[in-house]
């Protein structure tokens, strides 16, 4: 879900979901604001023990988000920032952790929400990163759409065999 165009969801009867955030330690500022967001978003949805694990960074976020979506969670949502600077380590990163992400999600049929900002400037981030005075609140829209998913597929009921 992105800013402008972003559609109204609106989640009932998910307080009994599991959820795990995963969230990456560098750029520590924006990390504790999408931490922060995400956070609150659970507590707006009645979720008030999710877990919370940190790994050293983001390209390290589609292994632990396969290893807790195989543990029982309903939704996983993953956190982290890349920074564009002047490689192209940029862009592979990115492109891993996108794709990562997406496969963890397709091969076990756990949503996970997708908080990772993609930014060219540190500014770019703290104005997504839910921090005073930011524009968006990406921790919390990740959770949002991660936890409206699992929702949604838990009311769908299974074909008749």
């Amino acid at each position: 879900m992105s800013g402008k165009g972003a559609p109204e969801v609106s989640v009932s009867n998910a307080s009994d979901l599991r959820v795990a955030v995963i969230a990456a330690r560098w750029h520590e500022k924006v990390m504790d604001g999408l931490v922060n967001g995400a956070l609150r978003a659970l507590h707006d949805l009645g979720i008030d023990e999710p877990t919370l694990i940190r790994v050293p960074g983001s390209f390290e976020l589609p292994v632990a988000a396969k290893v807790l979506a195989g543990r029982g969670y309903d939704a996983v949502v993953a956190l982290g920032v890349v920074i564009r600077g002047g490689t192209p380590h940029f862009d592979y990163v990115c492109q891993g952790v996108a794709q990562g992400l997406t496969q963890v999600s397709v091969e076990t049929g756990v949503p996970v929400g997708f908080g990772v900002l993609t930014c060219d400037t540190e500014d770019q981030a703290l104005d997504r990163a839910g921090v005073e005075g930011s524009s968006e609140d990406k921790g919390h829209e990740a959770v949002t759409a991660a936890v409206a998913t699992a929702a949604t597929l838990r009311s769908v009921s299974e074909p008749w065999h």
